[in-house]
C-alpha cells in the first residue's frame, strides 16, 4: 500500500474512518431530531424545516409501501432536476427499506425503457416537465406506479430571484391508472412500516455507460453510500450544522448526491437549492443565505467569475469551493484565489466509489491533480496489459480498493468480474482511466482506457450514442468522437457515412438526435465521410479519428 501521501495528510485525522452501522435515511432521522425548525431546504426563498422535510419522506415513504407494494430491496426510479422533491423522495424511498434508481431529467422515452425494465422498477418518482417521457412506459413495462411532483408546490407566494418557466409551472398531472399528484400521496397521510434497512441492504444503483452496450447499474449498498457521506465533510472539516451548501451540481449524478445532499443533511446543515444552472440566481442566492460551501464543475465556475455583476455578490463567506469531473483551469483557480481566498479543492471518483475515491488535502490543494486516496483507501497505478504495479510517476490504470467501492454491476456478472482484479491479496476496482502518481503520492489524470467523453462534467459513451445513431435512416455507418469545446471542455462529434441516395444534411441529424436521446448526448457537429476507417477484422478505428480530431483542432 502507498504510504508516501502520509506526509501530507489531514493534522488530527485519521487514516482509516469508522463511518456509522446505520442506513443513510438514519442521518436525516437524527438530524430532524436535533434540528426540527432549523432550515433545511431553501429553494427559490421558500424554506423547508428539517421536521417538515422529514414529515413528508414518512409520508411517500407510507405510500410507497401500502399502495405501491414497495418492499425491502425493491428499486425506486427517481427521475427530477434539483428541488425539494428530489431530496425528499430520496429519502423516503431509503426509508420504505427499498433502492433508489437515480437516472438523468434529460433522458428520452427510449432511454428510460433500459432503466425501467433493466432495474425492475414498478414504481417512479418524477416531475411534471418529464413525465410526458415516462407516461408511455406506465403500465406497459414493469413500471405500474409513478408519483408526479410539481416545483412550483414549494415555491413561496412571492419572490424576486428569476424563476425559469418550468419551475413555475402550475399543477398539470395526467389522470391515468397508477399515476396520482405528489401533492395527493403527502395528504393522504400513510405511515410507513418499521425501517429495516441496514448497512448491507441495497441502498442506490446509479448508472454508468460503458465501451460497449447499454448503461449499467452501480449496486450500493447503505455502507458503501454512507461511507462517503461521512467521510467527505470530515476530510474538509465542514462538519458543521450552520454551513449552507448551494446545491447546483445535479443530484442524480455522485457528486451532488454525495458531496452536496447527503453530506449537508449528515451535518444538520442547509441546502440551498438550485435546479438548473443560472450564474445571477447563483450570485444573489450565495450573498442572501451567506453559503459556506460550493460544489460545482469548471464550466460554472467560469461562467460566474465572467459575469460583468460579480462586484453585486457578496461571495466572502466561501469556506469551501471543491468539484470534480474535470481539471479546474489554473488562471480561474487563481481568480478564485484572489477574490475569495479559498482554493479550489479537487477530487476523484466514479459513479462505481458513489463519489470520491481521491480528495485534496485541504492544507495542501494540487491544483489539476486528483488528490491522494482518502480515508481507508488503497489505490495503485498498475500496467492493464501485464497487471503489474509501475514505478512512481510511471502512468498506467488507477486501480481503488476502499469500502465506498460499489459490489458490482446489475445483472451483468461478466462485466462485474472483468472490473476487478487481486493485487497484494485485496480486491481492487479497475477505473478505467490511467495516471500517475507523483513523488509526494498525489495522483494526476492523463487519458483514457476506456472511450468516453467528458462534456461539462457529464460523461457520453461513445458506443452508447452510435447503438442509437444507427436507428436514423439515413446512417449507414457511423462513429462518435470526442471534439474540443471552449466552454464544455469536450463536445459530441459524429462522423457519418450516409447510406446511398440519402440526401440527409447534418441538421437533420442533430434535430433527430434531440428527439432521441439526452441533450448532453446529442451530437453538436456532424461531419460526413465517404468512408470510416477500420482494421483488419473490420473494427472501426475510432482511436485513429479520434487521433486526427485532436491534431486538427490542439
Amino acid at each position: 500500500m502507498n504510504t508516501l501521501h502520509y506526509a501530507h495528510w489531514p493534522v488530527g485525522l485519521p487514516h482509516f474512518l469508522t463511518p456509522p452501522e446505520t442506513s443513510v435515511y438514519t442521518n436525516l432521522e437524527i438530524s430532524a431530531k436535533r434540528y426540527p425548525s432549523k432550515p433545511a431546504i431553501i429553494f427559490y426563498d421558500k424554506t423547508l424545516s428539517y421536521a417538515e422535510f422529514h414529515a413528508e419522506v414518512l409520508a411517500l415513504a407510507g405510500y410507497l409501501q401500502q399502495v405501491c407494494g414497495v418492499q425491502r430491496g425493491d428499486r425506486v426510479l427517481l427521475d427530477m432536476q434539483n428541488c425539494p422533491q428530489f431530496v425528499i423522495a430520496y429519502y423516503a424511498i431509503m426509508r420504505a427499506d427499498a433502492m433508489v434508481v437515480p437516472v438523468n431529467p434529460m433522458l428520452m422515452t427510449d432511454e428510460l425503457e433500459h432503466y425501467i425494465n433493466d432495474s425492475g422498477a414498478k414504481v417512479a418518482v418524477a416531475s411534471q416537465e418529464i413525465f410526458p417521457r415516462m407516461l408511455p412506459l406506465v403500465g406497459k413495462t414493469c413500471l405500474q406506479h409513478a408519483v408526479v411532483a410539481t416545483y412550483s408546490d414549494f415555491l413561496p407566494a412571492s419572490t424576486d430571484l428569476t424563476v425559469p418557466d418550468f419551475v413555475a409551472a402550475p399543477r398539470q398531472v395526467p389522470e391515468q391508472a397508477g399515476v396520482i399528484a405528489w401533492k395527493d400521496v403527502i395528504a393522504a397521510g400513510h405511515v410507513p412500516g418499521p425501517h429495516l434497512a441496514g448497512p448491507a441492504d441495497l441502498a442506490c444503483m446509479p448508472y454508468t455507460s460503458g465501451t460497449t452496450g447499454k448503461p449499467k447499474g452501480c449496486i450500493h449498498t447503505h455502507a458503501s453510500v454512507m461511507f462517503n457521506v461521512v467521510g467527505s465533510p470530515v476530510w474538509s472539516g465542514s462538519i458543521n450544522p450552520d454551513m449552507v451548501s448551494l446545491a447546483v451540481l445535479p443530484f442524480f449524478h455522485v457528486t451532488g448526491m454525495q458531496s452536496v445532499m447527503n453530506g449537508a443533511i449528515y451535518c444538520g446543515g442547509a441546502l440551498v437549492i438550485l435546479p438548473r444552472w443560472d450564474r445571477d440566481v447563483a450570485g444573489q442566492l450565495i450573498t442572501r443565505y451567506h453559503v459556506t460551501a460550493w460544489t460545482l464543475v469548471p464550466a460554472m465556475m467560469i461562467d460566474f467569475l465572467s459575469n460583468p455583476r460579480l462586484a453585486e455578490y457578496d461571495i466572502s463567506k466561501l469556506s469551501r469551493v471543491s468539484g470534480g469531473g474535470a481539471a479546474m483551469p489554473a488562471a480561474i483557480a487563481q481568480k478564485l484565489l484572489a477574490l475569495t481566498g479559498q482554493t479550489y479543492m479537487e477530487g476523484y471518483g466514479l459513479s462505481e466509489t458513489m463519489a470520491p475515491s481521491h480528495l485534496n488535502p485541504p492544507q495542501r490543494m494540487k491544483q489539476q491533480c486528483l488528490g491522494m486516496p482518502y480515508f481507508s483507501t488503497d489505490s495503485r497505478v498498475v500496467d492493464p496489459t501485464t497487471l503489474q504495479e509501475v514505478k512512481q510517476g510511471e502512468t498506467g490504470e488507477i486501480w481503488i480498493n476502499g469500502p465506498q467501492v460499489f459490489q458490482g454491476y446489475w445483472n451483468d456478472p461478466q462485466k462485474t468480474a472483468e472490473s476487478f482484479a487481486e493485487l497484494d491479496g485485496k480486491r481492487f476496482f479497475r477505473s478505467g482511466d490511467l495516471g500517475y502518481m507523483d513523488e509526494e503520492g498525489f495522483f494526476f489524470f492523463t487519458d483514457r482506457l476506456k472511450r468516453m467523453i467528458n462534456a461539462s462534467g457529464y460523461k457520453v459513451w461513445p458506443a452508447e450514442v452510435e447503438s442509437m445513431m444507427y436507428q436514423h435512416p439515413g446512417i449507414q455507418e457511423c462513429c462518435i468522437i470526442a471534439s474540443r469545446d471552449a466552454y464544455r471542455g469536450e463536445t459530441v462529434k459524429a462522423i457519418v457515412v450516409k447510406k446511398p441516395g440519402s440526401d440527409v444534411s447534418a441538421e437533420d441529424i442533430i434535430a433527430w438526435s434531440h428527439e432521441k436521446m439526452a441533450a448532453y448526448k446529442t451530437p453538436r457537429i456532424v461531419e460526413f465521410v465517404d468512408t470510416l476507417p477500420k482494421s483488419g477484422t473490420g473494427k472501426v478505428m475510432w482511436r485513429a479519428l479520434q487521433e486526427k480530431e485532436a491534431a486538427n483542432n490542439p
